[in-house]
Parts: C-alpha cells; structure tokens; sequence
C-alpha cells in the first residue's frame, strides 16, 4: 500500500445549488433577497400599483433563510 493511501483528505468540497444562485443574492449587510411571485403572466388584471410593488424584490423571510442559505453555501 503506498505511504499517500494512509494521509487524511478533505471531503471535496460541495457545489452551490445553481437555481438558488440565479434567484436570491445577499445583501451587504447579510439579508437574501428573492424576486416577488405571481409576476409573470396575467398582468392585464393586475393593478398598475399592484406591479410596480411585484417589480421590486423582497426580503426572504426567516422560515425559509435557513434552507436558501445552506443552498447558497453548498
């Protein structure tokens, strides 16, 4: 058995979840911010206020920060 078979390795190293990386992204000062539901098709019966709310991006809330972060870091 050659002497390297013996030496310890690090596990390699876990790859971010790719659909996670194209919704969310973290904000300076450590928030997840993920685009809005609902914003894609029948927007003729949706109020002009009601889209421009949708349009901006919200801040995920904590039932779900634990699952996008262990995602975001894999």
């Amino acid at each position: 058995m050659p002497v390297w078979a013996n030496l310890k390795r690090p596990m390699p190293k876990m790859k971010t979840h790719s659909g996670t990386k194209k919704r969310f992204r973290k904000t300076g000062g450590g928030k997840l911010r993920a685009r809005h539901s609902f914003t894609s098709h029948n927007l003729g019966k949706k109020s002009a206020q009601r889209k421009r709310r949708l349009g901006r991006p919200v801040e995920v809330s904590g039932r779900d920060r634990k699952r996008v972060t262990e995602l975001m870091h894999k």
